[in-house]
């Protein structure tokens, strides 16, 4: 299954929001660039840095934060609730982490299908995000066969 299949048919093309955290999740979210093709993708991240990487999308930039950080979660939630409203995704995909979790559940909340893929570096467990998200996800996955479970995440093969 595609993420066309995934998508409502609409006679707009499709919006996309892909979100994610910097290093390694930003890597794997710009390895499935060619799953949105054909889409209006719009890109969210913690890193004005890595916007030529997307150019000519729309890209937005936010704060990072951890667990231990309140105050930042707060602000972050804040900046992707406006970013969500104002660009209405059909979809909203993340690799993770904190930023991936809040745009999948605000996404969820105004409409939008969700989909989660943990990141490939969880080899051994899912990420804490992964584990959080996985009741508000439409589609969750993961890229290891020991990680799946028969209520999700669900491994799909290579997916990255």
């Amino acid at each position: 299954m595609g993420l066309k299949d995934f998508l409502p048919q609409y006679r707009r093309r499709s919006r996309v929001l892909a979100v994610s955290s910097g290093g390694g999740h930003w890597v794997q979210l710009l390895r499935m660039m060619h799953a949105f093709e054909g889409c209006e993708a719009v890109y969210v991240t913690v890193n004005r840095a890595y916007e030529p990487q997307v150019a000519p999308n729309r890209f937005y930039v936010i704060n990072d934060a951890t667990a231990w950080d309140k105050v930042g979660l707060v602000r972050m939630g804040l900046r992707l609730a406006a970013i969500i409203s104002k660009e209405r995704p059909d979809v909203v995909i993340s690799t993770g982490a904190a930023p991936g979790f809040f745009a999948l559940r605000l996404g969820g909340l105004l409409g939008a299908r969700t989909i989660w893929i943990d990141s490939i570096a969880n080899v051994e467990q899912l990420s804490r995000s992964g584990q959080k998200v996985g009741a508000f996800a439409d589609l969750w996955l993961t890229q290891w066969p020991e990680l799946a479970r028969p209520n999700g995440p669900f491994f799909a093969g290579a997916v990255l």
